[in-house]
């Protein structure tokens, strides 16, 4: 909106109209706006939230400091979600494809996840929005992003041609746009993975099985980050630093791959107007560190299912529109252990349960977070009892983090590790 106000302007020659016109600049105007928004707007919501006296139900299990988050409003994904879509709509291209899926994403996991919340705290049912319609609306998403990234015009690459001489790489050429299915893979010279080669087994209807097998991949990697955010979303802080952090990640890697000269250098395929989702990257930093203003520990208010299932959806479709989706098990390490350790968990105690008559656990409890709540010697049969000692929260957050970050570093670093 914003935008296009300003390119008038700068038309006619209105003085500093054309800092409008650099992606660097709008996105740190998204990233300042969104995080003055979250704090403004988070403190009139948690407000109101309270007044409806919308609270979170919390069950005993016995960890440090539990109870005392009874009666804390739940729903504060609100305060994120409405804090990226206003800078977005100011200052991004409206017009750019990628920025329009981002908006789709967050508007739409939004509202499965605010319906989610809405069963649970107003309707008193625990169980919330059945897991099916979650499942439905995770693939329905995953079909609009597979089938957009498909069928739009503007979808497009050029791919990364490397040229030898003498054995060694000299330059990095481009080939001219292209639709493609490619994508980038960590610590691989020959860094680009087509699904084309998926398909080998239908050489009649490749190109049509290789946008099915993108689709089903896209529709399996939204559907796991954003129950892996939602896992992780146990404590104060914890999956909105974390996402922040990932963010942060995405946004260089969405702006080096819209910039031929730093993607020659990293090797990396062009991606044409990849750069404007700096700006949508900009505001998810604000976002969720502005809710952090809020929800740090001791928190004020929880995201809910609203903000979780948001948060993982949206960093799924991102690193996908951007071809770099299989970096997502580093980047999303704390997601992907948060997921993997209560699979474990249930597979491992089923499967005790059936041989030996009674289950036995890996963790003490799961999602991982929580094995460093519960005391080792609270007489549960797990494999890890360590810590003797429950760890204090804000310190298991902060540790968290510090993954996180390395996490995220050495996801970019792995493109210049090849």
């Amino acid at each position: 909106m914003l935008y296009n106000i300003f390119r008038y302007l700068n038309q006619l020659d209105f003085p500093g109209a054309g800092m409008f016109h650099y992606i660097s600049f709008r996105t740190a105007m998204a990233l300042i706006l969104s995080l003055l928004l979250s704090t403004i707007i988070g403190r009139q919501i948690i407000d109101r939230l309270q007044k409806l006296q919308i609270g979170e139900n919390v069950r005993n299990l016995g960890l440090e400091g539990q109870m005392q988050k009874k009666g804390t409003p739940t729903m504060g994904g609100l305060i994120i979600i409405l804090a990226i879509l206003i800078p977005t709509l100011l200052l991004a291209r409206l017009s750019n494809v990628y920025i329009v899926l981002m908006l789709i994403t967050t508007l739409w996991l939004g509202s499965i996840g605010f319906i989610d919340d809405y069963i649970k705290v107003f309707k008193k049912n625990k169980e919330g929005l059945s897991g099916k319609f979650k499942i439905a609306g995770q693939i329905g998403l995953g079909l609009i992003v597979g089938l957009t990234l498909y069928l739009s015009p503007q979808a497009v690459m050029r791919e990364n041609v490397e040229i030898r001489k003498e054995g060694k790489i000299t330059d990095v050429a481009y080939s001219p746009q292209v639709k493609s299915t490619q994508t980038t893979i960590p610590f691989m010279k020959n860094n680009n993975f087509d699904y084309r080669d998926l398909a080998r087994f239908m050489p009649r209807y490749r190109t049509a099985a290789t946008w099915i097998i993108f689709v089903l991949i896209t529709i399996f990697i939204v559907t796991a980050l954003s129950n892996g955010s939602n896992l992780t979303d146990g404590l104060d802080g914890l999956a909105a630093g974390s996402s922040a952090i990932i963010g942060v990640a995405l946004g260089i890697l969405a702006y080096v791959s819209n910039h031929l000269e730093y993607a020659a250098y990293l090797n990396i395929m062009y991606i044409p107007g990849s750069g404007e989702l700096a700006v949508f990257a900009g505001s998810f930093i604000g976002a969720t560190v502005g809710f952090l203003w809020y929800n740090a520990y001791p928190a004020q208010v929880f995201m809910g299912d609203t903000g979780s299932l948001t948060l993982g959806g949206i960093i799924a479709v991102f690193a996908i529109v951007i071809h770099k989706e299989l970096m997502l098990p580093i980047l999303c390490g704390i997601f992907l252990v948060e997921n993997l350790s209560v699979m474990m968990q249930v597979s491992y105690f089923k499967y005790t349960k059936k041989k030996y008559g009674t289950g036995k656990r890996i963790f003490k409890m799961t999602p991982f977070h929580h094995h460093f709540q519960k005391p080792g010697n609270a007489g549960i049969n797990a494999i890890f009892q360590r810590p003797i000692i429950p760890i204090p929260e804000s310190k298991i957050v902060v540790r968290f983090w510090l993954v996180g970050i390395i996490l995220a570093v050495l996801t970019i670093a792995t493109l210049k590790m090849r």
